[in-house]
């Protein structure tokens, strides 16, 4: 079973709150809300797209590059954590 079906309750809800602020954008645009008020509601949505693929990306390396019950010599593990704090870091 992969990350994303183990983990999909959780990564749907977050899709669905993305999703309603997309759809916030969308009523602001059509209300003709200020340039101000829809650059907010664009970059909450952005960030919680930045949210969700960080999210799936560390599961991902957790998943299948780091299993430390499949590879427990092989395995760096302040290695990885470097590695999942550039990834967090790059996609705020």
């Amino acid at each position: 079973m992969t990350h994303t079906v183990h983990e999909k309750r959780k990564l749907l809800a977050r899709v669905r709150r993305i999703k309603g602020q997309v759809e916030a954008i969308e009523r602001a645009l059509d209300g003709q809300a200020g340039c101000d008020q829809v650059m907010h509601l664009i970059a909450g949505a952005r960030g919680a797209m930045a949210g969700l693929m960080v999210e799936v990306v560390e599961d991902h390396i957790r998943a299948h590059l780091v299993d430390t019950e499949k590879h427990p010599d092989v395995l760096n593990t302040e290695a990885s954590e470097q590695l999942l704090e550039v990834v967090r870091a790059y996609m705020k």
